[in-house]
């Protein structure tokens, strides 16, 4: 088994590269675990409250549960992953059941800033993007997913996105195996790591 952690900034392109090296690989071969599901439930905050999240600090995110379901995989269990709503900033009572397959990818923005999660990845990517590029597809996602005003947005995104890209994502690319820049566009460097992957799963065969 393979344990791929995928990191990078907020609207860096992190599930488009998901998406095309799940592409790249074989059929039912790879089980994905979003951080993003594992945000402490804060369902019983009033709205004000709910406003004033701060969804890019590590402690919003539930890490020791994240940790046990990710072991539970590796083991080769089943587990149930949370679904989190940002319009409630509540966990929902479904689930997404996950199985352990042959490549685990982890993504979300703070994954590498964990040390513990972070020594459970046998590789470890990091989705770079500039700036301007990454507030705009913030932009686009929070107003079309989430419910959000541009003006909101963007007070959101001077608030808590930017200072804690600057202080904890920015500088967990220090501890990446290999860097993609412009994120879902590099065609090269997704490629690379697929055939990586791929070259990986043939040399441990296919029962493993």
């Amino acid at each position: 088994m393979l344990v791929i952690g995928i990191a990078g900034g907020s609207g860096s392109g992190k599930t488009t590269v998901v998406n095309k090296i799940i592409q790249r690989l074989p059929e039912f071969s790879v089980s994905i675990i979003s951080q993003d599901s594992y945000y402490w439930d804060n369902g019983h905050l009033l709205p004000k409250e709910k406003k004033m999240i701060n969804f890019d600090h590590p402690d919003s995110i539930e890490w020791e549960l994240l940790i046990h379901d990710l072991d539970r995989l590796i083991a080769g269990y089943p587990v149930d992953m949370p679904v989190y709503s940002y319009v409630t900033c509540a966990r929902l009572k479904e689930t997404i059941p996950v199985l352990p397959k042959r490549v685990i990818i982890v993504e979300g923005i703070l994954i590498l800033t964990n040390e513990q999660l972070r020594n459970r990845f046998n590789v470890k990517v990091f989705v770079d993007a500039d700036a301007d590029d990454r507030l705009i597809r913030i932009i686009q996602r929070d107003i079309l997913e989430r419910g959000r005003s541009v003006e909101t947005v963007l007070t959101h995104y001077e608030t808590y996105v930017k200072p804690m890209h600057l202080q904890f994502i920015e500088p967990s690319k220090r501890y990446a195996d290999l860097i993609i820049p412009q994120g879902g566009e590099n065609e090269v460097a997704i490629e690379l790591l697929a055939a990586r992957i791929n070259w990986k799963l043939n040399e441990e065969g296919p029962h493993r």
